[in-house]
């Protein structure tokens, strides 16, 4: 399609002076939500852009194909949720772990949302294989080392994917029906088996 309609817009895009990084930004967050909403079928440059309130060439420069757009917002989107979620404290206490897990999806439905769109839509799109793969090890491995710091003998790949399958469960069903005080329930009873497992005990709670 031409981008001709787009034209009497791009003086006005201009004017708003977007910076790159923060537009890039903008546009990502963007295209999360349109997929948080409508799936991945929905993610199209037009529908970005009026999310986003800019106009279609603009995204198109800042990302140049489709592929791009979905890869990039994926790695986004799981950087994002990486940082928000406390999987790894790094303090190596017990009461520190996946603390905030509730409100991060009261407080951004549409990041884990996207992210589960994507796991879907990987089963007919093989190409999504591979950058959901890298990017979830990234969650596997943070979840991987906070274990290591809490549990005297460390926690092996089965351990680490069993608790991080827990949690990621926990973020599915809240999207899906609430009830954050159940998230939370549920995580002190995932502490509470960490706890058990802490051979030595003293130094999980310290």
């Amino acid at each position: 399609m031409s981008d001709s309609a787009d034209t009497p817009e791009e003086p006005r895009a201009r004017r708003r002076r977007v910076g790159y990084g923060e537009g890039r930004e903008a546009l990502l967050n963007a295209a999360v939500r349109v997929v948080a909403r409508g799936g991945l079928r929905k993610l199209t440059y037009r529908a970005v852009a009026e999310e986003a309130g800019v106009t279609h060439g603009l995204v198109v420069h800042h990302f140049g194909s489709r592929d791009a757009l979905i890869e990039e917002s994926l790695a986004y989107a799981v950087r994002t949720s990486l940082n928000v979620s406390d999987v790894e404290p790094g303090t190596g206490k017990v009461a520190d772990f996946s603390v905030g897990l509730s409100e991060m999806v009261t407080s951004d439905p549409d990041t884990q949302a996207f992210q589960y769109e994507l796991l879907l839509e990987s089963r007919r799109r093989p190409e999504l294989s591979a950058p959901l793969r890298e990017l979830y090890d990234e969650y596997f491995d943070a979840t991987g080392r906070e274990l290591g710091r809490i549990l005297p003998g460390g926690a092996d790949r089965a351990l680490t994917r069993l608790v991080f399958a827990a949690l990621d469960g926990l973020v599915l069903h809240q999207l899906v029906f609430g009830e954050p005080e159940v998230t939370d329930a549920a995580v002190e009873e995932l502490r509470n088996l960490l706890r058990l497992l802490d051979a030595d005990g003293g130094t999980a709670d310290e």
